[in-house]
């Protein structure tokens, strides 16, 4: 990571969570009483290097359980408040923090799920040459509605391609795409099928 690029996420970032702090708070006390506590999701994500990192998210889905004892599927969970706080990516600004921390950066791909590493081509795994981000170059190019191949694609353009002007661009983009609504979920799905790996 660049000097320039952590400089420019250090001052961003803290400028930010000094604005949206007052909205910080009313979103956390949203979540309490439409899902309870915890107020944020916690779940392990490769970072640079494949490493795992704590992503903070707000939480958009409840604990309901079958039967069996087990959670039901993401789509039964997640609630019309959950959806809209996908939808407007709120449920990400608490990554901020992450990014203060050095573990994410605004810019970069997405942090996906631990088990999908051992999945990954040699090629795909060039994604974890640079810091997850909170935003990146395959969500203002359709977020989750792109399948597997063109969002791995984008991720490794972006890699090869990173830039400081590239960053100012899809940081100035991503407002208008979130404002759109567009490529929040795959059809069928509360955000995106499972990467299974190459067949």
């Amino acid at each position: 990571m660049s000097l320039s690029k952590r400089i420019f996420d250090l001052l961003t970032t803290t400028l930010g969570l000094v604005v949206i702090l007052p909205l910080l708070l009313i979103i956390s006390i949203l979540v309490w009483i439409f899902l309870g506590t915890p107020v944020l999701f916690l779940q392990p994500r490769p970072g640079y290097k494949g490493r795992p990192f704590i992503p903070y998210k707000f939480r958009t889905m409840t604990n309901r359980c079958g039967p069996d004892g087990n959670l039901l599927p993401d789509a039964e969970r997640l609630t019309p408040f959950g959806r809209f706080l996908r939808s407007t990516s709120l449920d990400d600004l608490p990554q901020l923090w992450n990014v203060l921390r050095g573990e994410m950066s605004l810019v970069g791909p997405r942090p996906l799920l631990m088990r999908y590493l051992e999945r990954y081509t040699p090629e795909q795994m060039r994604r974890h040459d640079v810091l997850p981000g909170i935003t990146g170059w395959a969500q203002i190019h359709g977020r989750n509605a792109l399948d597997w191949d063109e969002k791995f694609r984008l991720d490794l353009w972006y890699v090869d391609h990173r830039s400081f002007w590239l960053d100012i661009k899809i940081l100035f983009l991503t407002p208008w795409k979130v404002f759109k609504r567009e490529g929040i979920s795959q059809p069928g799905q509360a955000t995106a099928e499972e990467f299974k790996g190459k067949k």
